[in-house]
């Protein structure tokens, strides 16, 4: 088993990414679409793994132009805990408005709704644990982006390892949608479990 943890050796330098970036990205984009889940008009969930978030790794690393090793050991140490462990899935909840106002409204009327997501398979339903790394709502409004881990039961696991469809929901009282994981999703869920 590939360990889960991304190190230094793990990374392009930037000027290997610069000659690789298209090429990586092109992979990456392609890998996430398999690990994209729309939950209704305006929530996604992206399901992380080490190949996506090497990517966002390499992505801060070229933005900000950081080459020195404590700035890429503080990038690593900050999506390293998006990786999931085999116990869980981690994902990243976009809600998404078009519309600035109807957005604004939006994130508003669905404060919380981070905390009311939601897998379930073989009769385990498991809630996301979210924002773990810093706060990201208020008392009056929710934010566009959370960062979801769901630890699941040994029966949630087991069932999805045995062929067990899996069904992801929200149930804010302002939103509630329910999908089952296509089949393709569903196998990126499992190998995040070995």
């Amino acid at each position: 088993m590939q360990p889960t943890r991304l190190t230094r050796a793990d990374l392009y330098s930037l000027e290997e990414y610069a000659e690789y970036r298209a090429a990586f990205r092109a992979r990456v984009m392609a890998h996430k679409q398999d690990r994209r889940v729309p939950v209704g008009p305006h929530a996604t969930l992206y399901f992380e793994d080490r190949l996506t978030m090497q990517y966002q790794v390499q992505e801060m690393l070229r933005a900000e132009r950081i080459f020195e090793a404590k700035g890429i050991q503080d990038e690593l140490d900050t999506y390293n805990p998006l990786i999931p462990d085999g116990r869980n899935w981690k994902a990243t909840l976009m809600i998404e408005y078009t519309d600035a106002d109807e957005r604004h409204a939006a994130l508003v009327r669905l404060r919380a709704i981070e905390d009311r997501v939601w897998v379930q398979a073989g009769g385990d339903r498991v809630y996301a644990v979210a924002d773990e790394d810093l706060v990201r709502d208020d008392a009056t409004r929710t934010a566009a982006v959370h960062f979801l881990r769901f630890e699941l039961t040994a029966v949630l696991a087991a069932a999805v390892k045995a062929g067990a469809a899996i069904d992801i929901g929200i149930d804010h009282p302002h939103y509630h949608h329910q999908v089952q994981a296509t089949a393709r999703v569903r196998d990126c869920l499992v190998t995040d479990l070995s």
